[in-house]
């Protein structure tokens, strides 16, 4: 004799000396009912697993048992989910995580049968292979909203990020140049085609993708100003046309006038080469462009920044940096924070002094220092 029922829903096999507990779960969407049998050594440990199913399914706080993997649930949250959420800049950056990291390590596992021990090794096992706290984390982030969007669609119960401390991250060191390099790196750009890239950031505080996407349209040479409305990024090798960050970002600043001089000459040549080329000219309407018209990509202009500065043997800069830069500057000129903050065109002044936080240090340090001084003068 092998299997027999010793009570409801619990069977007890003389041969395996094994209790038999089975889980109703009742019939899912399809109508299709769903069972799950579980074993244990004792009957007392049996009983009480039933016992404590029996109250999950009357909390309703049970899931139905799927076979559903983690590499279905990522496909989905990526495809049908954050597609309508999210800019393909954005997206460019899960799919680099999901295809090359989780769907390798985790993709595999049923999706109920992640816990904080699976993800836990699978962090260490990418510090190992060499990955940075911060990219860590982005790991870190984008696991937690998969499996947010699981436990709110009924596929798990919990999510074992929770039991997961965060990530520390680590803060990147800010690079950027006082006024004497910033001359220098002025001087060394002079009549090159990407000086007008290098003031533009490092007089105006632009970003790149703000200076890839500048039109035209939104130039006033007789007034001076420059309307910061449209962007030019990349995601991968595709190249992005949209509009600024945020709400605050779009702005209208204020253009010196050896901006004006430069932009009327990339104008004049732009024009020259308009009648020249005639149909052939892809007028789109962006400054940056070559000699057809067609808009250089976003990251050309980082390269070519980059050849400048390793060409010229410079102290290392990005593109961004020059960003930093005006910021650095313009600090150092007394200039208040809401106005730097308006100019680089943060949403709030509190991202502005939180990005810039050791920047603004020195200031107030000087500021409490003649303050003592004062004091212990008088």
């Amino acid at each position: 004799m092998a299997r027999k029922t010793v009570e409801k829903n619990i069977a007890f096999d003389d041969v395996k000396k094994l209790y038999y507990v089975t889980m109703d779960y009742g019939k899912d969407s399809t109508g299709k009912r769903v069972k799950t049998t579980k074993t244990f050594e004792k009957k007392k440990d049996a009983q009480a697993a039933l016992k404590n199913f029996e109250a999950d399914k009357t909390k309703g706080t049970l899931v139905f048992p799927s076979t559903i993997t983690v590499e279905n649930w990522l496909t989905y949250w990526l495809n049908d989910i954050k597609s309508i959420q999210c800019e393909e800049t954005t997206l460019y950056g899960y799919r680099n995580i999901i295809n090359n990291h989780l769907i390798n390590c985790l993709g595999s596992y049923k999706l109920q049968e992640l816990s904080p021990s699976i993800i836990n090794k699978y962090f260490k096992k990418k510090k190992e292979e060499g990955l940075s706290n911060n990219t860590i984390r982005k790991h870190y982030d984008l696991l937690k909203d998969v499996l947010k969007h699981a436990v709110n669609e009924d596929k798990v119960l919990k999510n074992p990020l929770d039991k997961i401390e965060p990530i520390k991250t680590q803060k990147n060191e800010m690079n950027f140049y006082s006024i004497e390099q910033l001359k220098t790196l002025f001087t060394v750009v002079e009549n090159d085609r990407m000086e007008i890239v290098v003031k533009l950031a490092g007089m105006l505080g632009l970003r790149r993708e703000e200076i890839a996407g500048l039109k035209w349209l939104n130039i006033d040479l007789e007034n001076k100003i420059v309307t910061i409305a449209e962007a030019r990024t990349q995601a991968g090798k595709k190249t992005i046309e949209k509009g600024t960050k945020n709400r605050s970002s779009h702005r209208i600043l204020h253009i010196p006038d050896e901006i004006v001089s430069l932009l009327k000459g990339i104008k004049d040549k732009q024009d020259q080469q308009k009648d020249l080329l005639g149909d052939a000219y892809m007028d789109e309407g962006y400054i940056m462009a070559w000699e057809n018209g067609e808009p250089y990509r976003p990251n050309y202009l980082s390269d070519l920044f980059k050849k400048i500065i390793d060409d010229n043997k410079l102290p290392p800069l990005r593109l961004h940096d020059l960003r930093h830069t005006f910021a650095s500057i313009a600090n150092d000129l007394g200039i208040n924070l809401y106005d730097i903050s308006k100019a680089l065109g943060h949403s709030q002044v509190g991202t502005t002094s939180q990005i810039y936080t050791h920047m603004f240090d020195k200031t107030q340090k000087k500021a409490i220092s003649k303050i003592a001084d004062v004091i212990v003068e008088g």
